[in-house]
């Protein structure tokens, strides 16, 4: 029997060539395997035939899309995982479930290896490779475009040659990632830093500039979970889309960064991710009345320290494992309404209420029924500048020796 090689396969160019590339290269029969992460385009039974077409010996199609929101998307909104304050994480945590069915797939076809059809400079070769080292250690990665020096001059001579059934003519500037949580794009004219974004590479979201009426959306939370838009129950990855709709609609969620590569190199990034951002504000807001000062001060460190082990690739380390322990129970109290208004680019928070709120009207209000002890202020911040004060006659006083 023949060995087999997993290949992740997005339906494009690239991975359809890949897999008559790595069997004329390896010997090796490829099965295609595509995971289902919401990001909408082409029918997945019609990539899964392409994949046949393209002459693979089995393409499976996993529909993870629930799994995903559930599983990967709630973890980063508990989080409020913004990797460097900016980019909510969404090609970085779509990887782990993309590995998992990877590895899946190749215990089911009894694969040695696992391709994909990552670059030698990006952060997703790193990503895949440590997801599927860590979830299945016996088993061996390539990256066609990195390893077998598959070339995109390459890859359309070769499809052309083949005559494989894809379309080679048309080239897209732009490479782009896409799934429920948002949109990544990057290169082409994006390059050059100093280019504004054409309107063209938008697709999640209309254009802010012209916007339609305001639109107010109150956002239901249980324990840091959505569990509901407008009083109307839904699951997460139906709140994800319900607001990636209505936020897109808005001109929410447009992102221009140049962020930290993992490999060690600057990247200029266009993401567009109106759902995320829209609950990542809504969440930060009831968080706001529902943890404790001190507790939510050591939380944003911990969320940083998150996104940067998720966009590293090391969403199955164990120091990300611990963290999301303390995430988890950081969210016990994270339950009530958040109420907000979709307009002109942004996601403005109005109103908040939890039953477990924090915020105390009758300690807060300057009015009649105040009942914060004032007298109690004085004491406080005596003690409170005590060691300033110490400290400061000291230098006085050896200052003047």
């Amino acid at each position: 029997m023949k060995e087999r090689i997993v290949l992740a396969y997005s339906g494009g160019l690239d991975t359809s060539v890949a897999i008559g590339w790595i069997a004329d290269a390896t010997g090796a029969e490829v099965v295609a395997v595509a995971v289902d992460v919401g990001q909408g385009g082409e029918d997945m039974e019609t990539i899964r035939q392409r994949a046949l077409g393209c002459g693979a010996v089995e393409a499976y199609v996993a529909d993870a899309r629930d799994e995903f929101a559930d599983e990967y998307c709630m973890p980063t909104l508990k989080a409020n995982g913004l990797y460097q304050g900016h980019y909510p994480l969404v090609s970085a945590i779509s990887r782990p479930v993309i590995v998992k069915h990877l590895v899946k797939a190749a215990r089911e076809f009894g694969a040695t290896t696992v391709a994909h059809g990552c670059t030698g400079k990006g952060n997703d070769q790193v990503r895949f490779e440590v997801g599927i080292q860590t979830l299945g250690p016996d088993l061996k990665c390539i990256a066609p475009v990195r390893d077998l020096a598959l070339t995109r001059d390459k890859a359309i001579a070769y499809a052309e040659e083949k005559r494989l059934p894809i379309v080679t003519t048309k080239k897209n500037p732009y490479s782009i990632d896409q799934n429920v949580w948002g949109r990544a794009v990057e290169t082409g004219y994006l390059e050059d830093i100093w280019n504004a974004p054409t309107k063209d590479i938008y697709d999640y979201t209309q254009t802010p500039e012209f916007p339609p009426a305001p639109d107010e959306v109150t956002i239901s939370f249980k324990e840091g979970v959505p569990t509901a838009v407008d009083g109307a129950e839904m699951s997460p990855l139906q709140v994800i889309q319900e607001l990636n709709r209505r936020a897109g609609a808005q001109g929410v969620g447009r992102i221009d960064v140049v962020e930290d590569r993992l490999v060690g190199i600057k990247s200029r990034e266009i993401y567009e991710a109106p759902g995320a951002m829209a609950l990542i504000t809504a969440h930060k807001h009831l968080e706001d009345v529902t943890i404790e000062r001190e507790h939510a001060r050591f939380k944003a460190t911990v969320s940083q320290r998150w996104s940067e082990l998720v966009y590293d690739g090391q969403w199955f380390s164990p120091l990300k494992r611990a963290l999301d322990v303390f995430i988890d129970d950081s969210q016990k109290h994270v339950s009530g309404d958040i109420r907000m208004v979709l307009h002109g680019g942004q996601a403005v928070v109005n109103g908040r209420r939890s039953d477990s709120s924090l915020y105390d009207f009758n300690l807060a209000t300057y009015d009649t029924g105040d009942t914060f002890d004032q007298s109690s202020a004085k004491g406080f911040i005596d003690l409170w500048g005590m060691s300033s004060k110490v400290a400061s006659s000291r230098d006085q006083r050896v200052a003047g020796e």
